[in-house]
């Protein structure tokens, strides 16, 4: 299978870059998968964007799973993340309306037969995060990008919880979670 990973964090000694996606990568080596690597801070933002948006999308068409690995940044993700959002998935790729009255329709996602998995790095903890701001950050990934992008649970995203505060320990076992992640995918080809 076409396996596309979208790693969205400039700093290459970060966890979510030098733990999470290259164990993503790893992993899918190890198999004999197909990549394309996304390395949104490796690539040249200036406008225009055109050929980069016309490339990305073709590794979004080409991709059959999409690993989406990002840290959240002020309750989003990085803003390169964030413009991949809005300059890729558009109408008439990622998504059509369907006119349910004249004022009104509801999306119908066009990229609904992908598997997506994405994961989160936070540098806060679990319980403030989920309980204070109604996990706010996944909600609006999962309902207001994800439902109109691909359809209503069709994703899973994991998230990881006070990441420069952890020890070695506990970092090694969210990498063994996304390990097990990714083998799992690998078995349901």
């Amino acid at each position: 299978m076409n396996n596309l990973i979208i790693i969205a964090h400039p700093n290459k000694e970060s966890f979510c870059y030098n733990g999470i996606y290259k164990t993503i990568e790893a992993t899918l080596l190890e198999s004999n998968e197909f990549i394309k690597v996304l390395d949104l801070y490796s690539d040249d933002f200036n406008r225009p964007r055109t050929d980069l948006i016309k490339s990305y999308k073709e590794a979004v068409t080409w991709s059959d799973r999409i690993y989406i690995v990002s840290p959240v940044w002020w309750f989003r993700l990085t803003p390169r993340m964030e413009i991949f959002f809005d300059e890729v998935f558009t109408p008439g790729f990622a998504y059509n309306f369907v006119p349910l009255t004249k004022l009104y329709g509801y999306p119908k996602p066009l990229l609904g037969k992908k598997k997506v998995r994405t994961y989160l790095t936070h540098g806060a903890p679990a319980l403030p995060v989920q309980t204070l701001y109604f996990n706010s950050v996944k909600l609006r990934l999962v309902m207001g990008v994800y439902s109109f992008v691909f359809g209503w649970f069709k994703t899973k995203t994991r998230q990881f919880w006070s990441v420069p505060f952890i020890t070695e320990e506990k970092r090694e076992k969210y990498l063994k979670t996304v390990k097990k992640d990714i083998d799992k995918d690998l078995k349901t080809k």
